[in-house]
């Protein structure tokens, strides 16, 4: 019997030590195959909620386009197929669903639990009688199962109902079942006590989902402006292009009869060098323009998304003219008053200042010390059968339990510091929503003076632009008589070709501070149609 259990233990060490040569987290046995596993197991599709999905309030069909052509694209078609496809997007809608899970799981802490457990116990011993000396074996077996409920209440109760059965068995003693069925009651009376300390984590997750909205209203509202934006960028490049075109065309013509002039004499050779040089700087910038053309067409198809046609590959050709009656900003009180109320940013920071007001609740109702009343009553009942311990509690028998627990920490610190860092994160975003509104204010000003200033532009710069055509045309007549030079005519062109860009950047300033104006009041989904949830508002 020796000799076994020496064996057994030197097997026993020789395995720890082929063990500990070999880890066994480095055993092939035990390396799973996670690809193969998750192929088996699949994943099932995450619904999208209707609350962060855009919609059009008067949705446009979808454009297609003709094999090798490009797309016609008006704006609100652009806007509709950027919230449709836009990948950036698509990933953003996945934060307030991850943010509403919050909320359930803190909910679940007052779920009902369902507990079990079963145990088995056996023994074969060798005792010794005081009586005699004499040694004698004894053996048993003890079975016990426990099965029962908890549940953790919001007033800070905690209770527990169980049944329990537990059989007996020995040679040496009659065989004995017990059966028993228990209430306990767990009440705290000072920290964790009622509903509106142990709701509140219910509460914030509740508050984070909202702010989650915002969040992803914001960016919503920025997608729309970076694509409007984006389209009108196009429209103008294009716009440039047929400008530049026009104007190396004309420079051309001019270049052709000066040469013509230079041939019969009527002009010395030396006036070709302007002309020749108008020519070459107009090919310059058109080479320039079609470049900036190609970098503002890949952006808008970037926040199109990849999804809505061939890619960066995609041809656009903008159906929407830049043509619009511009109007002066006449209700700025108005539009400051919107901006505090629709703004997300601030809507998201009065709900995360919320949050940290309610963190001020927890960490104050953590000074306190712990102190719980406890209450506990159950019946048994004995036998040799289990129908007939189940019978006996009926009986007489009972156990009843009741007290109070108590503790403490001395000097609390670690509490202390925790309500002091909570009071400060509220003053912290206190003063952030502070300088947010400033912030705000100051960016609806900024936006309507831009608004203001490019809508006089328009006017001007049309202005400008048919006085510089008179010139060119006089510069040009006194060129033909020979009071001028190609030089000076040149330099005409050249004014007015600037001020022919300048005129229609005017009119695409005007739309895109537009877009900036609705942006920073908050107003911009709803000036476009689109509806999207509406978040609960702080």
């Amino acid at each position: 019997m020796i000799n076994k259990q020496i064996r057994l233990i030197l097997a026993t060490c020789v395995l720890s030590t082929i063990a500990a040569c070999a880890p066994v987290d480095r055993w092939g046995a035990v390396q799973p195959d996670y690809e193969a596993l998750l192929r088996r197991t699949g994943t099932p599709p995450i619904e999208i909620p209707e609350e962060v999905l855009p919609s059009m309030a008067q949705p446009v069909p979808l454009p297609v386009p003709a094999e090798g052509q490009a797309l016609p694209l008006s704006v609100e078609e652009a806007i509709m197929i950027s919230l449709q496809y836009n990948r950036d997007l698509h990933v953003r809608q996945l934060n307030p669903v991850i943010a509403g899970t919050f909320e359930q799981i803190a909910r679940g802490v007052f779920d009902p639990e369902v507990f079990a457990e079963m145990q088995y116990y056996r023994e074969r011993a060798s005792e010794t009688s005081r009586a005699t000396g004499e040694q004698f074996g004894t053996q048993g077996s003890d079975t016990s199962v426990v099965a029962g409920v908890r549940q953790s209440l919001p007033t800070g109760t905690e209770l527990e109902a169980t049944v329990e059965h537990e059989r007996n068995l020995s040679n040496r003693t009659p065989d004995q079942q017990t059966a028993r069925v228990g209430l306990s009651v767990t009440q705290s009376l000072l920290r964790g006590f009622g509903p509106a300390v142990n709701m509140i984590d219910v509460r914030q997750a509740a508050l984070d989902h909202s702010a989650s909205l915002y969040e992803l209203r914001g960016y919503i509202e920025a997608l729309v402006a970076d694509t409007e934006i984006a389209y009108w960028n196009y429209v103008l490049a294009e716009q440039e292009i047929a400008i530049f075109e026009n104007a190396a065309k004309v420079a051309s013509q001019q270049r052709d009869e000066i040469e013509q002039r230079i041939a019969v004499g009527v002009l010395p050779r030396i006036e070709a060098a302007a002309s020749r040089a108008e020519v070459a700087l107009r090919e310059q910038a058109l080479i320039d323009a079609r470049s900036q053309l190609e970098s503002q067409r890949l952006r808008l198809v970037r926040l199109l998304g990849p999804g809505a046609a061939a890619g960066l590959d995609l041809q656009v050709r903008p159906t929407t003219g830049p043509a619009i009656d511009a109007q002066p900003i006449t209700d700025l009180p108005e539009r400051l008053q919107l901006a505090e109320q629709a703004r997300p940013d601030i809507n998201e920071a009065r709900l995360r200042l919320q949050q940290d007001r309610l963190e001020v609740l927890v960490t104050k109702n953590g000074l306190l010390p712990r102190l719980e009343l406890f209450a506990g009553l159950g019946r048994t009942g004995y036998a040799d059968t289990f129908s007939q311990s189940v019978k006996e509690l009926d009986g007489d028998t009972y156990d009843f339990t009741a007290g109070l627990r108590f503790s403490h920490f001395l000097g609390n610190r670690s509490a202390e510091a925790r309500h002091v860092a909570a009071r400060a994160t509220r003053r912290q975003s206190a003063e952030a929503v502070a300088n947010l509104l400033q912030i705000v204010r100051l960016d609806v000003h900024l936006a309507a003076t831009e608004v203001e200033r490019t809508r006089q532009q328009i006017s001007a710069t049309a202005a400008t632009r048919a006085l510089q055509e008179q010139t060119l045309v006089a510069e040009k007549e006194r060129f033909d008589v020979g009071a001028s030079t190609s030089l000076l005519v040149a330099q005409a062109q050249r004014d007015l070709l600037t001020i022919q860009i300048a005129e229609v950047e005017a009119v695409i300033n005007y739309r895109t501070a537009l877009v900036q104006l609705y942006l920073s009041e908050g107003s911009l989904l709803e000036r476009r149609g689109i509806r999207l949830g509406d978040p609960q508002r702080p």
